[in-house]
């Protein structure tokens, strides 16, 4: 019963936009929309320094990786890819020019990497039932 009205509190104040000390506490992200996930957060007007995006990863890199690392950087570069695709579409909706499109590209060779290394892993691995649930896991990606 507690914790069906912790609940009930913590999304009434989050609908009205309150927070509150058991809000505040109950939630993880400190975003009150999930949905401001999607949209980059913005840079003040007064910062005129352009801003400079790291690489994509290597393979090399990624075979040092362990499987779980792997699978949490697949989905942080699926959300980053998600956040990139609806910046690119909300500012082709306003005939606008997308800042930088290699971004994209950079994400989408580092998780077609990803997959090459779990693959390789895949054929690597000597038993046959871990190797057909690698292979189930890796055509979820």
């Amino acid at each position: 019963m507690f914790a069906i009205r912790a609940i009930g509190r913590t999304l009434f104040a989050a609908a009205t936009g309150e927070t509150s000390s058991a809000a505040a506490a109950s939630t993880v992200s400190s975003r009150l929309n999930p949905l401001e996930d999607f949209f980059e957060a913005e840079r003040s007007p007064d910062d005129d320094k352009p801003v400079v995006y790291g690489r994509g990863w290597k393979a090399s890199e990624l075979r040092l990786k362990s499987w779980d690392d792997l699978h949490k950087l697949w989905y942080v570069l699926l959300k980053e890819k998600n956040m990139l695709m609806t910046q690119r579409q909300m500012l082709h909706a306003q005939n606008l020019r997308f800042p930088n499109p290699e971004r994209i590209s950079k994400v989408r060779k580092s998780m077609c990497r990803i997959k090459h290394v779990l693959i390789d892993r895949k054929i690597e691995e000597p038993d046959p039932r871990r190797s057909a649930e690698m292979k189930r896991m890796i055509n979820a990606l």
